[in-house]
């Protein structure tokens, strides 16, 4: 096969740390520095690179192991290029500026290394069905999130509510909220049968997704009936 063929693939010149390839690869160019990516979104590497699962340090490792919630990272370090993805969804590069930004753990790629980050609950949230616990980061540099589908930004200006699954990030000045409804969803028998969302209010703004993630499918326990289980919220 001729090479001019294939010319439409050709690897994109880096322009800086972080560099779409296309929709759904990122390309993060390393010199003797790192950066953290989700575990296990590297699809090839080229040069001298390590990977290294920490746990994110001792605080997030314990708050992991009692919630049984956390974000799965890994350190990235070396001299090279390193492609990312994860199932090919569409990749989003933004840039903080000494600000304050959380992403919704499921959505975080990958963020330059001397970013402040930790796993925080949503604040006005119990321990819900799904997971409450997103990624906070705060300084500058790039992040990297992704999108299952094409999303929308929305102004939080105007009380705002999201499915849990569909908000991907959000400003830091934003205030969240948790309101428990009755989902036309919960009728129809989706799977998970959430019937919460999340408000967000104040000044800044919300990105979402058109997804609600992956559908959960309907089960009961031998010996339980079909109703069932804990609350939805925990004290």
């Amino acid at each position: 096969m001729s090479e001019t063929n294939l010319e439409q693939f050709r690897e994109v010149t880096p322009a800086g740390r972080f560099t779409l390839q296309n929709s759904s690869m990122l390309k993060v160019s390393l010199r003797e520095d790192q950066v953290q990516a989700k575990l296990g979104s590297m699809v090839a590497y080229q040069g001298a690179v390590r990977f290294e699962h920490k746990g994110g340090g001792l605080g997030r490792f314990f708050k992991k192991a009692l919630t049984g919630e956390g974000v799965q990272l890994m350190t990235v370090t070396g001299s090279g290029d390193v492609f990312i993805a994860h199932d090919k969804r569409k990749i989003m590069i933004l840039e903080l500026n000494n600000e304050r930004m959380t992403v919704s753990g499921d959505n975080i790629l990958a963020f330059e290394g001397d970013m402040d980050w930790d796993i925080q609950r949503v604040e006005g949230a119990g321990r819900l069905a799904g997971g409450m616990f997103n990624v906070v980061l705060h300084g500058t540099g790039k992040v990297a999130v992704t999108s299952d589908g094409e999303p929308v930004l929305l102004d939080t200006s105007t009380p705002t509510f999201a499915d849990p699954d569909s908000a991907i990030a959000w400003s830091g000045g934003v205030r969240t909220s948790v309101r428990s409804d009755v989902s036309f969803k919960t009728f129809l028998g989706r799977g998970s049968g959430e019937s919460f969302q999340i408000g967000f209010e104040g000044a800044g703004w919300v990105l979402i997704q058109p997804s609600e993630g992956a559908v959960v499918p309907e089960h009961s326990h031998p010996g339980q009936g079909g109703g069932g289980g804990g609350s939805f919220f925990e004290d």
